[in-house]
């Protein structure tokens, strides 16, 4: 079974990552004490080698505790590269200042704490790469049909559903659904190739004749009444249970717990960005970065200016109300790229393709967002961040509140010059149900490393688009 595929697999990685550690540990202190220090600074005092050999003992099996702690040894089949590139950093930078701190307290000035630097980004790199190559084998083989991990769903529901279609569109994870239980549904009905095999009462009976790695529990919300006793059948059985609740369109992928002494209390929405730490934070890049894009793009705003006052009657800036923060009205502004228009033309939707109200020198800046650029004056007022869900008119606002769901939470940060949803494609004329989608995941999975990799994709991506007309 995958349970023992697992273990032997837990022991190849942890061979692995003590190689790495080692090359990499002798391949720092070949460079610098063999190569740099003895061409650069020959006068310089080596220590025996054996001191290095005598540290290198000690740290392999420190390292290989500390990517334990950092849970570099648990299955992560459907998480992403970068979680464990993460935990790859933060362990080797918990080794780093361990192993300055011992330096430090038995007092060996000697020992090459460049040589130390180097270690520590040679195995960051390293590490990364044998493990990224190690994801690469594995999604491989599991797509060949090998180390599969055969699970059983109990109740039919929209959960089910959904998680059958992420299953089968990620074959890579290495999952098959061999069948599902239910009351309601009759035995023979197939989802995406899955089968109703049979009812939720046949489930004790079938856990010892099967050899299932998982069970997963999508009980329909009717059926919740159920879920205590279920919970115990499949416990006692020893096999891995799952909980996938029918609520998803409620509760996020990413819910904040409340421990209440033993009570669990679950919020409905995580925001990172109601933390002060992070907003002080967020603010503090969006001061720094909108200064410098001023400084940076200051000559094509000065290009387009020109461009836009010598080609079309009427003012510079174009300025329009748009709901922020907390739902509050604030004036975005934009270098002007229609020309001038009565109150009521200007709200009667968004520019479509060919339209006649887009000047020359506006279907350019459009085009190639430098419509935009202004904007970054509404990030230093406080109006704007870099970051965040692009913002509406008051009048869409009271629209797609009542027609889509969850739509009002975009407000509960500060809109962006760019976006999740615009870097991904959704953009202009697109669904806005999929944008506030790609906002609701921004929203709720926000961290400074998230913004930064929206940015550079910005570059790419966000600039020019066949959606801005």
């Amino acid at each position: 079974m995958i349970r023992d595929n697992q273990k032997y697999f837990n022991r190849l990685l942890v061979l692995l990552d003590a190689l790495v550690v080692a090359a990499t540990y002798w391949l720092a202190w070949f460079l610098w004490i063999n190569v740099y220090v003895k061409v650069n600074n020959p006068e310089t005092g080596i220590l025996p080698m054996e001191i290095y050999v005598t540290a290198f003992a000690a740290i392999v099996p420190g390292y290989l505790i500390l990517y334990n702690v950092f849970d570099m040894y648990s299955s992560k089949r459907t998480s992403r590269t970068m979680y464990e590139v993460f935990n790859i950093i933060k362990a080797n930078t918990v080794g780093l200042v361990a192993v300055m701190v011992v330096l430090f307290a038995i007092n060996i000035p000697d020992f090459s704490r460049g040589m130390v630097g180097v270690f520590y980004g040679f195995n960051i790199v390293a590490e990364s790469m044998m493990r990224k190559g190690v994801r690469i084998v594995l999604r491989y083989v599991r797509r060949k049909g090998y180390n599969l991990k055969h699970m059983l769903l109990v109740g039919y529901s929209r959960a089910a559903e959904e998680y059958i279609g992420k299953i089968k569109a990620n074959p890579e994870w290495g999952y098959e659904v061999c069948g599902i239980l239910d009351d309601r549904v009759p035995v023979g009905a197939v989802y995406k190739g899955v089968r109703v095999i049979g009812e939720i009462d046949t489930l004790s009976a079938m856990l010892p004749e099967n050899e299932l790695d998982e069970i997963g529990i999508t009980l329909s919300l009717s059926d919740y009444d159920r879920l205590e006793s279920i919970v115990n059948i499949c416990e006692k059985s020893g096999v891995h249970t799952k909980f996938i609740p029918d609520y998803n369109s409620v509760i996020p992928s990413r819910p904040y717990l409340e421990d209440m002494d033993g009570l669990a209390v679950v919020n409905i929405r995580r925001v990172p960005l109601t933390n002060l730490v992070n907003r002080v934070l967020k603010r503090i890049v969006d001061m720094i970065g909108a200064s410098i894009a001023i400084i940076l793009f200051s000559p094509v705003m000065l290009i387009a200016a020109v461009g836009v006052k010598t080609t079309s009657k009427g003012p510079l800036i174009f300025k329009q109300e748009r709901v922020g923060l907390h739902n509050r009205p604030f004036q975005m502004y934009k270098f002007r790229s229609m020309e001038v228009q009565p109150a009521e033309e200007e709200k009667k939707g968004w520019t479509k393709k060919n339209d006649p109200r887009v000047t020359k020198i506006g279907k350019l800046l459009r085009k190639t967002s430098i419509d935009e650029l202004p904007q970054f004056f509404n990030v230093l007022k406080g109006d704007m961040s870099l970051v965040g869900p692009r913002p509406e008119r008051p009048l869409f606002v009271e629209k797609f509140k009542e027609e889509i769901p969850r739509y009002m939470i975009k407000h509960q940060v500060r809109p962006g010059i760019t976006g999740w949803a615009q870097v991904s494609g959704y953009r202009g004329d697109t669904s806005i149900r999929k944008r506030i989608e790609y906002d609701l995941y921004y929203i709720e999975n926000w961290s400074m490393t998230f913004d930064i990799k929206i940015l550079f994709l910005t570059f790419f991506k966000g600039f020019i688009s066949k959606n801005a007309y």
